[in-house]
């Protein structure tokens, strides 16, 4: 009887899930929940976990040691400082622009990039070594324009959730997270923007538990269905 048990047990631990780790910049949340649901349902011993955060937190946890089998960054800087960590070359997979987000209304009356350099409006930024603080810093040299903003963030989701809670008048974000916010929030394009545009590039890390797996889900972000997924989000295509 013990021995049947023990059977059982060993039977049932064998035939418990795999885990697949993605480490994926924040204004990816959308898209790649759900790409985790549909690799889910393709594979359904699979447990895909997000970590979404800024990339290079992220950078630094998969440095630390931290069991990260797919990395997606917002930038290529961010991913070429993690080089060491990854298994082969990165690849782009899409393309995302900056744009003034301010609550619904627009009630500090912001009509443009220079608009953020002074008066009473409190502005928020991400910080400049998170790939959309890079980013501003970028647009900023562009436009000529000095920033002084309240805070920074460490990523963009953080600085969406400022505007959509009054506490700020306005901010820099992705035009991917405006729409992302369903109404919650008004833009204010940058002409510039286009001129200061980052690249994601995904990986395989070096340390994948399961590198054919992980190669899985980097290819699905990369094929058709990703594609459209990213494309739907309001990303553009590098």
């Amino acid at each position: 009887m013990l021995a049947c048990l023990l059977i059982a047990a060993t039977v049932a631990c064998g035939s418990e899930g795999r885990t697949l780790n993605v480490f994926a910049a924040a204004s990816l949340t959308e898209p790649f929940g759900e790409l985790e649901r549909a690799f889910e349902q393709r594979h359904s011993d699979v447990d895909v976990r997000l970590n979404l955060a800024g990339s290079s937190t992220l950078a630094s946890q998969i440095a630390e040691g931290a069991p990260a089998d797919v990395f997606a960054s917002a930038n290529e800087a961010v991913m070429a400082d993690a080089a060491s960590d990854m298994a082969g070359e990165p690849e782009p997979f899409a393309t995302n622009r900056l744009t003034i987000a301010v609550p619904s209304g627009n009630p500090a009356g912001i009509e443009d990039f220079g608009d953020l350099a002074g008066g009473d409006a409190t502005v928020v930024v991400c910080q400049p070594q998170v790939p959309c603080g890079a980013a501003a810093g970028r647009l900023a040299e562009l436009t000529g324009t000095t920033l002084r903003p309240a805070s920074e963030e460490q990523d963009v989701k953080d600085v969406l959730n400022k505007i959509v809670t009054g506490e700020a008048d306005a901010g820099l974000v992705y035009t991917t997270d405006v729409r992302a916010a369903d109404g919650k929030l008004d833009e204010v394009p940058v002409p510039e923007a286009s001129r200061a545009a980052n690249r994601y590039p995904i990986a395989v890390t070096g340390r994948a538990a399961e590198p054919e797996l992980a190669a899985e889900f980097r290819d699905l972000v990369l094929g058709e269905d990703g594609r459209r997924v990213l494309s739907k989000a309001g990303f553009g295509t590098p």
